[in-house]
């Protein structure tokens, strides 16, 4: 039986492509993002009380990893991407149903002029213009366990130092420059590589970032607003 799920809002973020998002919500903190409704849901008694939260889940799909099929095991990058686990033990994008289950942090509410009421939210692990299916309230009471355990990722791996000239940084806007230091620090490279000649290229929030890595430190090498197509 087939059933279908319908997208109440899409979120807009600094990322417009894969390469250098975190690999879950809330490591980069100063990470800022947007969640516009479609124009159905554009009902503000349908986000009456949401202030009162401090967090929020967001249901939402791996719209750049949909797939006809699907396979019982993946590999993790946080186990190297070479020992294969079931798909259920994972938060792999590669799923029978490509959805992803993250926990912002809800900054403020506002209305803009055409958009509606707007969520502002920070710590999001979302590509830009990716949908939403479902937003929850996050309870703490109910949704956080001090003891539970965390099985192959028991914690977050350690972020590595970043370099990054003074004039480089300042090229970005002033609230994105502790954004884009905390996703380098995550090192956004894949697990299996480890070539410190190597150069990354990564477009975050309008600019290209080139950087590459090595001795445990991300040099950002270039910093270079994109052009508008």
């Amino acid at each position: 039986m087939e059933h279908t799920m319908k997208v109440v809002a899409r979120i807009h973020s600094d990322f417009p492509e894969k390469f250098g998002i975190p690999r879950q919500s809330g490591l980069v903190p100063a990470l800022r993002a947007r969640i516009v409704f479609e124009p159905a849901f554009r009902n503000e008694d349908a986000l009456r009380g949401i202030e009162g939260f401090s967090h929020l889940w967001l249901i939402w799909q791996f719209s750049a990893a949909v797939r006809d099929t699907w396979s019982p095991t993946v590999r993790p990058p946080r186990l190297g991407g070479n020992e294969r686990v079931g798909v259920f033990a994972t938060r792999s994008p590669f799923r029978p149903n490509a959805i992803g289950l993250s926990c912002v942090r809800l900054e403020g509410v506002r209305r803009e002029e055409g958009l509606g009421t707007v969520l502002l939210v920070s710590g999001a692990d979302l590509m830009d213009g990716t949908p939403i299916y479902d937003i929850k309230p996050y309870l703490p009471y109910a949704d956080a366990h001090p003891e539970a355990l965390g099985g192959f990722a028991p914690a977050p791996k350690e972020t590595i130092a970043v370099d990054c000239p003074p004039e480089l940084l300042q090229k970005l806007p002033e609230g994105q420059r502790a954004a884009l230091t905390g996703v380098l620090a995550q090192d956004p490279r894949p697990p299996y590589q480890d070539d410190p000649e190597r150069v990354y290229g990564m477009s975050f929030g309008g600019f290209a970032v080139r950087f590459c890595v090595s001795g445990g430190t991300a040099h950002v090498l270039s910093i270079e607003r994109e052009k508008e197509e």
